[in-house]
């Protein structure tokens, strides 16, 4: 007897033509220390850190600013903010990632095998995708787990997979999903998870902060050379010149998401955080635009971060922390950081159903046709 059941051309449970029904998923974000500690920090930022596309600069000049002014003194000060964010299982983003991995497991069931890897330290790209091949997957699906595109980031994430693929002789079909920063079901998670802020936490104001990035970086990805940072307008909308511009997709993350909340123009503010150096990075800058909103008038900020899926270092440390401390010392009465989607229930759930969409419409693996 046939062990098999046919769903459209794909053969689900196996059977005698050898071609397996099983579907992997990659999981990528960007990494952590594997410790709170200045070693496993220099670690850390001298892979990160000396990615071309991260610092984007001559290899001699990225070479001097890493050994010359970052690595001898940024990793103990680094060290300190992630001590105060780490938990007992690890880092905040590995430990999210893993309860990701773990629900999009459940939610999609036996026929998938889902791997979790980071961009930098571990758990790897290449042990994940030799994971996923000794489980002899159909296919794998490759998601960046980065809403807006940045060379710096889903770039450099889908470079490293496609090398680490590459190594192997026999490489299965991979399919990325694409940056979702307007995707329906993560606008919805994202307003989800803001809606079940208690009563008490309320806010009269919403800063909706992203990471930031250089603005080199933003006029590099315009492939006209003369839209983006032209104009005070340049990212009200996206067309062929901006349509890998991070500025302007996070500009249309902040306005779904507010108009999902219901929020009017007046009562949220869209803002950049996590700058390093010294060179112009995109504006306005969290930290300057804190006392602006306080001299408006606000006592009570809630801030959501959805440049990230996952809390880390960045949600955590520097606005649950630093950016709260510095709100209480202008006045206002009260910070709060909504939490990221991580493995909220609405997240999982939007994220099961575009994997399962993405592959439902890609074609089926060739059969042996004599059989």
């Amino acid at each position: 007897m046939l062990a098999r059941v046919a769903v459209g051309q794909r053969q689900i449970g196996g059977g005698s033509d050898g071609v397996s029904a099983r579907r992997g998923v990659l999981l990528v974000n960007l990494g952590s220390p594997d410790a709170p500690t200045p070693r496993a920090v220099r670690r850390y930022l001298r892979e990160f850190l000396g990615d071309p596309r991260v610092l984007d600069m001559s290899a001699l000049g990225r070479s001097l600013l890493l050994n010359l002014v970052i690595l001898p003194f940024r990793p103990r000060r680094s060290a300190a903010a992630y001590e105060k964010v780490w938990t007992p299982e690890g880092s905040p983003l590995i430990v999210n990632g893993l309860a990701l991995r773990d629900a999009l497991r459940k939610s999609l069931g036996d026929d998938w095998v889902v791997e979790l890897a980071m961009r930098y330290g571990v758990p790897a790209i290449d042990s994940a995708i030799a994971r996923l091949a000794d489980a002899d997957v159909e296919r794998i699906t490759v998601v960046p787990l980065f809403p807006q595109y940045a060379s710096a980031s889903t770039g450099s994430a889908l470079e490293a997979v496609y090398c680490a693929a590459a190594e192997r002789w026999n490489v299965p079909p991979l399919d990325v999903l694409p940056s979702f920063y307007t995707e329906p079901g993560f606008i919805a998670a994202l307003a989800a998870v803001a809606r079940e802020l208690p009563e008490e936490q309320l806010p009269d104001h919403v800063l909706i902060s992203f990471h930031g990035l250089p603005e080199r970086q933003i006029r590099k990805s315009d492939r006209s050379g003369a839209h983006c940072l032209a104009s005070e307008s340049c990212c009200d909308a996206i067309g062929p010149a901006n349509r890998f511009c991070y500025r302007a997709q996070c500009t249309a993350t902040a306005r779904a998401l507010a108009k999902a909340l219901g929020l009017g123009s007046e009562h949220w503010t869209l803002s950049f955080q996590s700058r390093l150096g010294r060179t112009p990075w995109i504006q306005p800058y969290t930290d300057e635009l804190l006392p602006r909103l306080r001299e408006r008038g606000f006592r009570r900020l809630a801030v959501l971060c959805p440049s990230f899926v996952a809390d880390c270092l960045e949600t955590l440390e520097e606005i649950g922390i630093r950016a709260r401390e510095q709100w209480l010392a202008l006045g206002g009465e009260e910070l709060v950081l909504v939490p990221c989607v991580n493995a909220h229930p609405a997240w999982v759930d939007a994220l099961a159903g575009w994997i399962r969409d993405r592959d439902a419409s890609a074609p089926a693996p060739p059969r042996d046709a004599s059989r």
